[in-house]
């Protein structure tokens, strides 16, 4: 049975689109395995498509039920008995991104439970290698979409880090729709040693134009955030990139934060939206924030930041007005009630399955009615730093 060292060394010397057809051959040869498919997360986080020689030719299964499905939700390997045989559904992941599932298949008999922790380091060990031949390849990005994005689209989601991720002090996860047609809404987050920084935006105009608006106040961000400038620098700066180019005929409402990894302390700028909501104790309330102007509306916007603090248990929501001013056939907000409810209703999923969970929620709200505006979610639960001080100011 070959070792986690010698899976990683295979993978790494293999072409970047052969990585699945070198994991299956691991899996056959050292595994016992009889055969196995890769299926990827698409863009709306409902379907797992697998990775095929030509895309598109294999028929998806759902995200949401049946064993691949539960594997991918719960992230735990998922044992299924197939009559003539067993399956093993493991989840693809990394630092909590979640790709997709590698569904392995034993003859009757074949399959034994020491095998499992091998398996599972032959899929984390392929969720790492995914990450980085998707720099050199299409296959696994044309794996994860159903139909065809837009163009805007597919520029957005190049711009993301990702739908998910987790570390000891916090979990994240997010949800753009509509997923193939998104043109404006976004996010980003990076974590150093000591701050994680978050920032989530409303679009502003439609199709290439806002994703061209979104793609520069990003670019703009990282630029600045990467030259160890702080929170109102890195504010100041994209303001100034947006209005040297539009001149204040486009602007971008912003929401910006900082926190702090080991006191929970927040850093916000809340430049025109989107907004926050916080689960705390079982109370579900909107976070009041200062408000300050959308970046680039202005020349030479100063910004300050406000500063709050977050508990250990605090689940917090970022919403663009694409979800919260959302109304139903009757004219009620989701924001009014319906939001609070379907908080409370999905406390008991992780991070990662909330943002489609609410977005599903929203759907309903609107009552069959097509959705006029990008929506965004994005939840993130603060679990702290163990062995230090994390409570009210």
């Amino acid at each position: 049975m070959a070792g986690g060292d010698t899976v990683e060394r295979e993978l790494r010397d293999a072409a970047p689109h052969e990585l699945f057809a070198t994991v299956r051959h691991v899996l056959t040869r050292e595994h016992g395995a009889r055969s196995a498919e890769l299926l990827m997360a698409d863009y709306a986080s409902a379907r797992l498509q697998p990775v095929t020689a030509q895309p598109f030719t294999a028929e998806s299964v759902s995200a949401l039920d049946g064993p691949q499905g539960r594997a991918f939700g719960s992230q735990q390997p998922h044992v299924a008995d197939q009559g003539d045989g067993v399956a093993v559904h493991l989840p693809v992941s990394v630092r909590g991104d979640r790709l997709g599932v590698l569904s392995v298949h034993y003859a009757q008999g074949a399959y034994e439970s020491a095998l499992l922790g091998p398996l599972q380091d032959v899929a984390a060990a392929l969720a790492h290698e995914i990450l980085v031949a998707d720099r050199d390849t299409d296959v696994f990005l044309q794996a994860r979409r159903t139909k065809r994005l837009t163009l805007a689209a597919e520029m957005q989601w190049q711009l993301l880090p990702g739908r998910s991720c987790s570390r000891t002090e916090y979990e994240l996860g997010a949800q753009l729709e509509p997923a193939y047609a998104i043109y404006g809404d976004c996010f980003d987050w990076s974590a150093s040693a000591d701050h994680l920084t978050l920032t989530v935006n409303n679009g502003m105009g439609e199709g290439i134009d806002a994703a061209l608006l979104t793609s520069l106040a990003v670019g703009a961000l990282r630029n600045a955030r990467r030259a160890g400038l702080g929170l109102e620098d890195q504010a100041a700066l994209a303001d100034q990139a947006l209005y040297g180019q539009y001149r204040g005929s486009l602007h971008l409402p912003m929401l910006l934060l900082r926190f702090a990894l080991a006191t929970g302390e927040v850093e916000v700028i809340d430049a025109g939206s989107p907004r926050l909501w916080r689960l705390r104790g079982g109370a579900v309330e909107q976070v009041p924030l200062e408000a300050q102007l959308p970046l680039g509306m202005f020349e030479d916007t100063i910004y300050t930041c406000q500063r709050l603090r977050v508990l250990p248990g605090d689940r917090l929501f970022f919403l663009s007005d694409g979800v919260y001013d959302v109304m139903s056939p009757a004219g009620e907000p989701y924001s009014l009630n319906a939001l609070s409810r379907a908080v409370l209703d999905t406390r008991l999923l992780p991070p990662s399955q909330v943002p489609r969970a609410l977005l599903e929620r929203l759907d309903g709200h609107r009552g069959g009615v097509e959705a006029a505006d990008d929506a965004l979610v994005v939840c993130l639960d603060w679990h702290g730093r163990a062995g230090t001080e994390q409570g009210e100011p």
